[in-house]
């Protein structure tokens, strides 16, 4: 990748959300509104203000109303274009659907974010430190990270741990979250069947192999996977 474009942004929106039912029984996850504004519009915004401009987001469920809004967000931001990668026969999982929108994808390596989670706006730029520690030679992935206590939402105590040289480890360092952010190398993809799988699959390869690096976040971050987490949010974003 060349230091001139900020890499493309692979938004992941095509899960069912049954754990938002009965919210998402009518409208996809990503469209939920969080204090005013649909999950997907903050994520976006979070890119967005570091300077990305090339955007693909896959959809499934409810796809037409997926279809609509990003072609909303493409003509509401200036300078930006979005593409929609449709998994119309059934969702292919986070693996999948990154392996499908690959094409649309034009830099290497580029980011994958969660439409479900985001961070508070203008109080930092994590992506940048993510571009800045991806190394080609020896990472696979830059993962984003968060620590527990400013996690709102997120019921488990932590995922793995992020030691003090930004490698992630088992459990050398501070116990973080993954914040459904990567930077992702291409070959990461190679040889990865074209059907359904996670991507966390590939990220436990990255880690078995010692090549994920990871960044921490430092804003208060919001995993809004059910109804009882738009709550708080919105009444942690109101204080």
């Amino acid at each position: 990748m060349t230091k001139e474009r900020f890499p493309d942004v692979m938004v992941l929106a095509a899960g069912l959300g049954k754990r938002m039912l009965p919210l998402t029984q009518t409208k996809p996850k990503p469209l939920i509104e969080v204090a005013g504004k649909p999950l997907i519009d903050r994520v976006v915004a979070n890119a967005h203000a570091e300077g990305a401009t090339q955007f693909v987001v896959n959809a499934h469920h409810h796809a037409d109303q997926m279809k609509a809004r990003v072609a909303a967000l493409g003509a509401s931001i200036g300078g930006t274009r979005f593409q929609l990668s449709l998994e119309a026969d059934a969702p292919l999982d986070t693996g999948g659907g990154i392996k499908r929108a690959l094409p649309l994808l034009g830099t290497d390596p580029f980011l994958v974010m969660n439409a479900d989670s985001f961070w508070t706006l203008g109080r930092d730029k994590p992506l940048a430190r993510m571009i800045e520690r991806f190394d080609a030679d020896a990472t696979d992935m830059v993962l984003l990270c968060v620590h527990p206590r400013d996690a709102v939402g997120f019921r488990r105590s932590h995922d793995f741990c992020l030691d003090p040289r930004g490698r992630i480890t088992n459990d050398g360092g501070a116990p973080v979250i993954y914040a459904g952010v990567a930077l992702v190398a291409r070959k990461v993809f190679e040889g990865a069947a074209d059907n359904v799988f996670s991507f966390y699959d590939l990220i436990e390869r990255g880690f078995e192999g010692g090549r994920l690096a990871g960044v921490a976040l430092d804003a208060p971050w919001f995993h809004v996977g059910d109804p009882d987490s738009v709550a708080k949010s919105e009444n942690m974003l109101r204080s």
